[in-house]
C-alpha cells in the first residue's frame, strides 16, 4: 500500500503551494475589494485581479486541473485532490483562477462527456477558456428536491423546438450576468418509467420567458463571490431541439455522472478549508490571554486542535480512497465511497469550523475573520449534491444487502 503522491502530483503540489503563496493569498483582500466596488456586485469574475491571476495561472499551466483527458490537465481524480484541497485555502478566490470553480466544472464535465459536437463548441469552449460562466438548473421550490425524479418543471417537444415552464430556486452562480448558459432539467415524460421521465437541456441567459427573480441568502450570506443563488421562473421558454443533451429520458443518469465527481470536488476543497482554519485557530490562541495564561495552554483548547489534526487526517484518507476507486474501478464502483465522504466532509469540517470560531472569540463571528463565512458554506454542503439523510439512507441500504449477501453463502 503505497501512500505517496506519484512524482508529477509531488511537483504540482509544490508549484500550486508557492503560486498560492506568491500571488492567491495576498490578493485576496484585494479582490474582495474589488468586488464591493464593482458597478454589478454579482459579476464577480469581473474583478481586475481575478483576470490578472488567471491570466498568470493559465500561463503556467494550472489551468483546468479538474477535468482529465486532452481537454483538462490530464489528471487522474487521485493526482487532483491535492491541488484541489489546496485550492480549498482560499475558497472564493482559488477555485476561480484555476478555472475549476463550481458549477462550471460539473457543467463542463456534462459537456465534455454527452454533449454534441455542436454544444461542445458553442458553450464548452468558451467554458474551458474561462470566458463565460454557467449554471445547473435543478431544485425547485415546490417540491422535496432530494428526489430529483419529483422535478416538476416541463419539457415540452413543439417541432423543432422544446417549450419549457416551471420554477427553479438554489441555482448557483445565476445571479452573474456573465452566467450566460444554463444546464436545466425537467420532465419531458411524466409517465414514463420513475427515472426516465427527465431530460436536461440548454437555455441560454437570454432567451425569452427566462427570467431570474432574485438571489438567495444563505445565513444572511448573498454569496456574491461566486455569482449567488437565484430563483427563476422559466415562462413558455423556446429553445431547439438540438439543444437537448442526450436523448429524451437521459437526464437523470446525466445528473448523477455530474453529481458523483462533483461531490468528491466538494469535499477536496472542504479539507483546504478545515486545514485553514486550524491554523487560523493556532494563530489566535497562541497571541491571546484568559485567565493567566495563554490559550493555548488551555486544555480544552488543545483537545480542540488535537480532535481537529486527528479528524483532518481520517477525511483525507477518506477522499483519497475513493478518488483512487473512482480513477480504477469508475464512479459506479466507488458508489458507496463517493456517498462516505459526501456524509462525512461537511459535518467534520463544520465542526472544525466551529471550535475556530469559539477560539477566536467574537471576532470568530465577525467579518474580520472568514470563518463565519466559511461555516455557512460549510453548512450548505449537507444539502448540496443531495442532503446527509439521502445518502445515509442509501448507504445504509448497501450495507444492509452487503451482510445479507455474505450470510446467504
Amino acid at each position: 500500500m503505497e501512500f505517496a503522491y506519484d512524482a508529477r502530483t509531488t511537483e504540482l503540489i509544490g508549484q500550486v503551494n508557492d503560486f498560492m503563496d506568491s500571488h492567491v493569498y495576498p490578493a485576496e483582500e484585494t479582490f474582495h475589494r474589488q468586488l464591493a466596488e464593482l458597478e454589478n456586485r454579482w459579476a464577480w469574475d469581473s474583478a481586475p485581479v481575478l483576470h490578472e491571476l488567471r491570466a498568470e495561472a493559465r500561463g503556467r499551466g494550472f489551468w483546468n486541473f479538474f477535468l482529465p483527458g486532452e481537454n483538462g490537465a490530464g489528471l487522474t481524480n487521485l493526482q487532483y485532490a491535492p491541488l484541489a484541497e489546496i485550492s480549498g485555502r482560499s475558497l472564493h478566490l482559488a477555485p476561480a483562477v484555476f478555472n475549476c470553480a463550481a458549477p462550471d466544472t460539473g457543467n463542463m464535465e456534462v459537456l465534455n462527456e454527452f454533449g454534441t459536437a455542436a454544444q461542445k463548441d458553442q458553450w464548452l469552449t468558451p467554458l474551458l477558456n474561462g470566458e463565460i460562466r454557467s449554471a445547473f438548473a435543478m431544485t425547485e421550490p415546490d417540491v422535496a428536491s432530494s428526489d430529483a425524479t419529483n422535478i416538476g418543471l416541463s419539457i415540452v417537444r413543439d417541432g423543432d423546438d422544446y417549450v419549457i415552464n416551471g420554477r427553479k430556486w438554489w441555482i448557483t452562480g445565476a445571479m452573474n450576468p456573465n452566467c450566460k448558459i444554463f444546464i436545466v432539467m425537467g420532465k419531458t415524460a411524466p409517465d414514463a418509467e420513475r427515472h426516465r421521465q427527465q431530460s436536461q437541456i440548454l437555455v441560454p441567459r437570454d432567451t425569452p420567458g427566462l427570467e431570474v427573480l432574485r438571489g438567495m441568502e444563505v445565513f444572511g450570506y448573498d454569496d456574491h463571490s461566486h455569482g449567488g443563488h437565484a430563483e427563476m421562473r422559466f415562462t413558455d421558454v423556446r429553445v431547439p431541439a438540438a439543444n437537448l443533451i442526450g436523448e429524451e429520458g437521459d437526464g437523470f443518469a446525466i445528473a448523477q455522472a455530474r453529481l458523483g465527481p462533483g461531490r468528491i470536488h466538494h469535499c477536496m476543497r472542504s479539507i483546504g478549508v478545515a486545514e485553514r482554519a486550524v491554523e487560523l485557530m493556532c494563530e489566535r490562541v497562541s497571541g491571546r490571554t484568559a485567565f493567566g495564561k495563554p490559550l493555548s495552554e488551555q486544555g480544552v483548547i488543545r483537545d480542540w486542535i488535537a480532535e481537529s489534526r486527528v479528524r483532518i487526517e481520517q477525511l483525507r484518507l477518506l477522499v483519497l480512497k475513493t478518488a483512487w476507486l473512482m480513477d480504477t474501478v469508475g464512479n459506479r464502483g466507488a458508489h458507496t465511497e463517493i456517498q462516505a465522504i459526501k456524509i462525512a466532509t461537511p459535518q467534520t469540517v463544520q465542526w472544525i469550523l466551529d471550535k475556530a470560531i469559539q477560539s477566536h472569540g467574537a471576532g470568530g463571528l465577525s467579518q474580520d475573520f472568514p470563518l463565519a463565512e466559511y461555516y455557512a458554506g460549510i453548512r450548505t454542503l449537507r444539502f448540496a449534491d443531495g442532503p446527509d439523510e439521502v445518502h445515509k439512507n442509501s448507504l445504509a441500504r448497501a450495507e444492509l444487502k452487503r451482510v445479507a449477501a455474505k450470510k446467504a453463502q
